[in-house]
């Protein structure tokens, strides 16, 4: 079972190979607004839900990019109103 679930897109825009109009309309560019990643919280997500999000999010990104450029990178977040580097 994955630890997090995430898309690059709403459900009803998927498949068509072009930004999302919100992503768009939020001031994303063309290049940039396929790359944003989609989560959904339901009535139960707890605080803490959120911060293991973060903290998986930003280890998905150390480890892709450290991939691509060989070395190792510090990505800051922020979680549930507190700010954090990880």
């Amino acid at each position: 079972m994955p630890r997090l679930a995430a898309s690059t897109g709403s459900a009803c825009h998927s498949g068509t190979g072009t930004p999302s109009p919100a992503l768009r309309a939020m001031g994303l560019d063309e290049a940039r607004a396929p790359a944003a990643v989609r989560l959904s919280l339901g009535r139960w997500t707890t605080p803490s839900d959120v911060d293991r999000a973060v903290e998986l999010l930003a280890d998905a990104v150390r480890s892709l990019a450290a991939e691509e450029t060989g070395r190792s990178w510090t990505v800051a977040a922020r979680t549930c109103g507190r700010s954090s580097s990880r």
